[in-house]
């Protein structure tokens, strides 16, 4: 019985956020931009510049940084997307019938599948963890790449598709196989690197 109390205020905390967010805390401003900042296309100068950056800074290492990148993208997705989705079930809040009247969606339609964890805040988080760990000697700066993720991963909420536990659910998968990549290719691959 206490493990269901716990649960059951779990929830009710998640959905009670989750308005405040989404219905309370807004503003045209981020009406406008967040949802962009959902999109794949908005952020392709910054993949190029990443690309670019490798190819310019990493010499040798620059083709296997690029590899590890993409096996940190297809691991935080697949875990989050593939499993832990299809595990736990949960409806998003704009597909759950508890919430759907209150929900000020901000995008065309309620993306479908399942909501917890949010993949956005998964492989983003996860790059970010990953980038950060094998990139800090370059610049004091690289720890910004984790406003970027969180901004990400806000958005989810703001927009009306996941729950804030989703967004931390994921956030969690994203950093620990970041760190897990990240990991390997400082030991394997760029030594120079200390850990």
């Amino acid at each position: 019985m206490l493990l269901i109390d716990i649960i059951d205020n779990l929830i009710a905390w998640d959905r009670k956020t989750f308005s405040y967010i989404n219905n309370q805390y807004t503003n045209s401003f981020f009406d406008a931009i967040l949802p962009l900042l959902r999109e794949s296309l908005f952020w392709v100068p910054l993949y190029l510049f990443l690309f670019v950056f490798a190819l310019q800074n990493l010499g040798k290492h620059k083709w296997w940084w690029i590899g590890f990148m993409l096996l940190t993208v297809t691991l935080t997705d697949t875990v989050s997307s593939r499993f832990i989705k299809h595990t736990v079930q949960r409806l998003r809040p704009c597909n759950d019938p508890l919430m759907a009247n209150t929900i000020k969606l901000l995008l065309n339609h309620c993306s479908g599948g399942y909501s917890f964890t949010s993949s956005h805040a998964a492989n983003h988080f996860g790059i970010a963890m990953f980038i950060y760990l094998t990139c800090k000697q370059y610049s004091k700066w690289v720890a910004l790449i984790f406003i970027w993720a969180f901004t990400i991963a806000y958005a989810q909420i703001y927009v009306g598709v996941h729950y804030p536990l989703d967004v931390l659910g994921g956030t969690i998968v994203g950093l620990l196989l970041g760190w897990m990549t990240a990991s390997i290719y400082n030991r394997l691959i760029n030594k120079s690197i200390s850990q």
